[in-house]
C-alpha cells in the first residue's frame, strides 16, 4: 500500500493548497500591489526591490524568494493589471442593456455591448493613467525581449475579451470586409500569421478589420490619456463619441441608435 493509500488520499485527487503555499501566494500579491502603489505614485523608475521592501518591512534580498528579478516582478504586475482590465471590461458587456423599444434589437444588443466595452476601456484608462502607460506605453528596458510568460498570457487573454466580442458581432451579423486579393501582399503576409496565431478561421478581410477596429479606439483613447488632446480640446469626451460611431461603422453597425 502506498503512503497516499495508507492517508485516505485517492490516487489522482485534487488537493488544497497548503498553508505555506498559501502564505506564499498571499506575500507575493502584497508585494505586487505594493508596487503597483509606488508605480501611480512616482512612475516605473520608483518600482525598485530596495523600495518595495522597505515599504513592506522586508530585505531586499528577501524578495528575491519570490521574484528572480525586478524584471520578473514588473511583469507580474503587467499581468495583473491586464486581468483586472479584461475583468471590468467583460463586467461592463453583461451589464449592457439594449433599449426595450429598438427597432433592430439584434443589432442594439451588440452595438451597446461594443459602445460599454470601448467606454470601459477608456474609462479604466482615464482612472488609471499610470498603468495604462505601463500596459501600453513605450516597453521598459528588459521587458520585450521576445519571451512568452505571464504577462503575455494575461495580455491576450484581455485582447481575447476584445476578439470574442468581434466574434459575436461577425457570427451574429457578418458585415462587409476587405477581399483578401485587395490587400497588399506585404500586410496580408502579416494578417494570414496573425490569423494562426489566433488559431482562427476568419476571413483575412475580418482580421483586418478587427486590427483597425483596436487602433482607432487605442489611438483615441491614448491620445486622450498622454494628454495630446489638449491643445485643441479640453473635454475630449464628445470626441470619444464620435469615435465610437466610426468603430460601429466599421462592424456593420450604427450608433448613436436610432
Amino acid at each position: 500500500m502506498t503512503q497516499a493509500a495508507e492517508a485516505g488520499i485517492e490516487p489522482g485527487a485534487v488537493h488544497p493548497p497548503s498553508r505555506r503555499d498559501r502564505l506564499r501566494a498571499a506575500t507575493m500579491e502584497e508585494i505586487i500591489a505594493t508596487a503597483r502603489r509606488l508605480l501611480v505614485a512616482s512612475g516605473p523608475e520608483a518600482v525598485t526591490l530596495r523600495a518595495i521592501a522597505r515599504e513592506m518591512g522586508m530585505t531586499a534580498p528577501g524578495l528575491y524568494r519570490y521574484f528572480d528579478s525586478r524584471e520578473e516582478l514588473v511583469r507580474h504586475i503587467c499581468a495583473s493589471i491586464f486581468t483586472e482590465l479584461g475583468t471590468d471590461i467583460r463586467r461592463a458587456i453583461e451589464a449592457a442593456a439594449a433599449p426595450a423599444e429598438a427597432a433592430d434589437p439584434m443589432a442594439a444588443k451588440l452595438t451597446v455591448k461594443m459602445v460599454a466595452a470601448c467606454r470601459e476601456f477608456r474609462r479604466w484608462a482615464l482612472n488609471h493613467q499610470a498603468e495604462f502607460g505601463l500596459l501600453f506605453g513605450v516597453p521598459l528596458p528588459g521587458l520585450d525581449d521576445g519571451r512568452y510568460d505571464i504577462a503575455d498570457e494575461c495580455a491576450l487573454a484581455f485582447a481575447g475579451t476584445f476578439f470574442a466580442l468581434f466574434l459575436e458581432l461577425w457570427n451574429a451579423v457578418p458585415f462587409p470586409v476587405p477581399e483578401a486579393a485587395g490587400i497588399d501582399p506585404g500586410l496580408r503576409d502579416q494578417l494570414q500569421r496573425y490569423r494562426d496565431a489566433l488559431g482562427s478561421d476568419l476571413p483575412l478581410g475580418a482580421v483586418l478589420t478587427f486590427l483597425r477596429c483596436w487602433t482607432v479606439l487605442y489611438g483615441g483613447v491614448a491620445m486622450e490619456v498622454f494628454g495630446h488632446m489638449r491643445f485643441a480640446l479640453e473635454d475630449p469626451a464628445p470626441m470619444f463619441e464620435l469615435t465610437l460611431g466610426e468603430l460601429a461603422g466599421l462592424v456593420g453597425l450604427r450608433y448613436p441608435l436610432l
